[in-house]
């Protein structure tokens, strides 16, 4: 059977355009509709994203606005970003879309997979930093109040600093990820990884020690993780490599052959 998609046919730069355009509309018009369907819950869903620091504030102290329109305008934030997230799996849909026809059925053997891996994997390290990171740094920074100053938080100052978290711990679950697209597309090799090893460790510390407060524990829960994810990474890449070698061998069959130019 053929590797060219079915009814495989040369589009316009104005096709490639239009269609673009459309699935850029799904994706806002996705985001939108979850953000009307969540604004009503706009402060329960600040409530459940501040508990991890409410939890440690002192007795009697509570979180504070600053200014006149945070107590409306935060929630509100956190509302869209949320929202946005929550879009991520149809927005990635709508990209997949929008390339599949172009690849190969090989190629969209082990870009699928991707795919799906990357949002999971984001996912989890966004559950990862509320669940077991948060406590951890707010604890610690609860600890080490000075005696004679009240820990009271800001709501703006604290949905910035837990999206930066969220943001920075979602994008380093993508790490085996990132791993095998680099060994897929052979920007390097499985062999210079596993040399780079002990290189990659030190990062994944460095890493945790910017991240995290100044604490050996709270360092090691990230660093580790970063650790074994990378090491996952480089079994699938091992993996991903050997099939793509296997298929460039068997490339003289009609099945792999490139498309030909349609005059």
């Amino acid at each position: 059977m053929s590797d060219i998609p079915e009814n495989d046919q040369p589009m316009p730069l104005v096709s490639h355009l239009t269609e673009l355009r459309t699935r850029l509309l799904r994706c806002v018009a996705a985001v939108f509709l979850i953000f009307a369907g969540l604004f009503s819950f706009a402060q329960q869903i600040y409530t459940l994203v501040s508990a991890p620091l409410r939890a440690h504030l002192p007795a009697n102290a509570t979180m504070i606005a600053t200014d006149v329109a945070s107590p409306f305008l935060t929630p509100f934030k956190l509302t869209m970003i949320v929202s946005l997230f929550l879009a991520i799996p149809y927005i990635l849909f709508q990209i997949w879309g929008f390339i599949a026809p172009g690849l190969y059925r090989h190629e969209k053997r082990v870009a699928v997979p991707l795919l799906v891996s990357s949002i999971l994997l984001f996912y989890a390290g966004m559950a990862f930093a509320y669940f077991l990171v948060f406590p951890l740094i707010f604890g610690f920074f609860a600890s080490a109040t000075p005696e004679g100053v009240s820990m009271m938080t800001d709501i703006a100052s604290y949905l910035d600093f837990v999206m930066t978290l969220f943001f920075a711990f979602g994008v380093a679950f993508e790490i085996p990820v990132a791993v095998v697209l680099l060994v897929w597309i052979g920007v390097v090799d499985v062999q210079y990884l596993r040399k780079i090893r002990p290189y990659v460790i030190i990062g994944c510390f460095v890493v945790g020690m910017v991240l995290t407060p100044p604490d050996i524990f709270s360092q090691t829960l990230l660093a580790v993780p970063m650790w074994m994810l990378f090491e996952v990474g480089v079994l699938f890449g091992g993996l991903v490599r050997k099939r793509s070698k296997e298929h460039e061998a068997s490339d003289d069959t009609p099945d792999d052959q490139p498309p030909a130019t349609q005059q």
